[in-house]
């Protein structure tokens, strides 16, 4: 899609995505010009710059504000981001129920993110009842549509059967699945049934790209998986796992330290 800026220059969305990439501080200016033009992508592209604070300074209460801009436009990503910063108080104070709602009004438009952090609140009981049949038909629509870190949560369900018929073989599937598309959860899991199925070296493949995508959180609960692990091969991986986490930490305490 293009638009046009106030001097009539036409600007693509895809060019703008290239530019956020080389040149930041320009892209800001362009999107802020389009942004105020109501151009939805424009609004929606801005209000992630100003939560990374790329190209212009970070303000995540601006960002909520233009991802609440594009909401009320009609935009599913709008709302799914609106629910973003509601649900983990970013720019405001946290409001899980309002949360809900908005990734309520993303999933039914069919955005697959909105479908995902929805299921996450009904299966974890936050802002909502919790609801696992529900959240697991919101996984399963997302899945299908190549949401990969649903692909994996769908294969949880199925190999633990919750509001489901266990199903082993078909959680394996969508385990493979995720993996092959990139979820670092995804990939772990897979990894931990070719160890079952005694295929070790395989499962060291997929830890070792789970260890380089992952985030702090999943990275520290992989270690103490990994440390419990009956095979001497992923149990040694444990001291990767640690040396990573280290690194993520040391590199978020720094990047937080460089905003101050």
């Amino acid at each position: 899609m293009t638009f046009s800026l106030r001097r009539e220059e036409q600007v693509d969305i895809d060019q703008l995505h290239q530019l956020i990439e080389h040149s930041p501080g320009k892209a800001a200016q362009a999107l802020l010009a389009a942004a105020a033009q109501n151009v939805v992508e424009a609004q929606l592209l801005l209000g992630q710059i100003l939560l990374d604070g790329r190209g212009i300074e970070q303000d995540p209460a601006l960002a909520r504000t233009w991802f609440g801009i594009a909401a009320r436009q009609g935009s599913a990503m709008g709302h799914n981001m609106l629910g973003r910063c509601l649900e983990h108080g970013w720019g405001g104070q946290a409001d899980l129920a309002a949360a809900a709602g908005h990734y309520r009004a993303a999933a039914a438009a069919g955005l697959d993110w909105g479908q995902y952090n929805l299921a996450n609140l009904l299966a974890t009981g936050r802002g909502v009842g919790q609801d696992h049949a529900a959240a697991l038909h919101l996984y399963q629509q997302a899945a299908h549509a190549g949401h990969a870190k649903s692909m994996n949560l769908l294969g949880r369900y199925l190999e633990q059967g919750l509001a489901c018929a266990a199903d082993r073989h078909a959680a394996m599937h969508w385990y493979r699945l995720s993996a092959e598309a990139g979820d670092f959860r995804g990939q772990f899991s897979h990894a931990a049934i070719l160890a079952e199925q005694g295929h070790m070296e395989q499962s060291l493949v997929w830890l070792q790209k789970a260890l380089e995508q992952g985030n702090g959180n999943f990275l520290r609960a992989a270690v103490a998986s990994l440390e419990q692990a009956e095979q001497p091969q992923i149990q040694a991986m444990a001291g990767a796992y640690r040396q990573r986490l280290e690194q993520v930490s040391r590199q978020a305490t720094e990047s937080l330290h460089s905003r101050v």
